[in-house]
């Protein structure tokens, strides 16, 4: 069973919408953070949002853009991304950290210390 099963993205204009789910069938404890990385063609892999029990984390690059959600009770974590813009594009991975106490600060950078991953999702942004 993989540790994250990721679903969603694909296509759209920009100003369109797309949604992201990540479901985390042994990652229960809220304590757990769930997010996404994303890393473009030629770009360095960067975080874009996460949710913990205690905070959440938005890249400046999508505040008031992208809002992320979890059910707890389905393990799943959802990303809804709206007013997408061409710079959007990108491969996304839900991502995992279990580290205790360590709750959204892995998220700000590339992500070097994380290490469960989903297989990603492609999200294009054009018209």
């Amino acid at each position: 069973q993989l540790p994250l099963v990721e679903s969603g993205g694909g296509q759209a204009q920009p100003g369109g919408s797309l949604n992201l789910s990540c479901t985390a069938p042994e990652f229960g404890s809220e304590n757990d953070a769930l997010g996404w990385f994303r890393q473009a063609p030629g770009k360095e892999r960067e975080g874009v949002s996460c949710i913990s029990s205690t905070d959440t984390y938005y890249a400046d690059s999508v505040k008031g853009r992208f809002r992320i959600s979890r059910d707890s009770a389905k393990n799943t974590v959802y990303l809804q991304m709206n007013n997408l813009k061409p710079e959007d594009t990108a491969v996304y991975y839900c991502v995992a950290d279990i580290r205790p106490g360590y709750y959204c600060s892995g998220y700000s950078g590339p992500g070097r210390y994380l290490h469960i991953w989903s297989q990603g999702s492609q999200v294009t942004v054009s018209s």
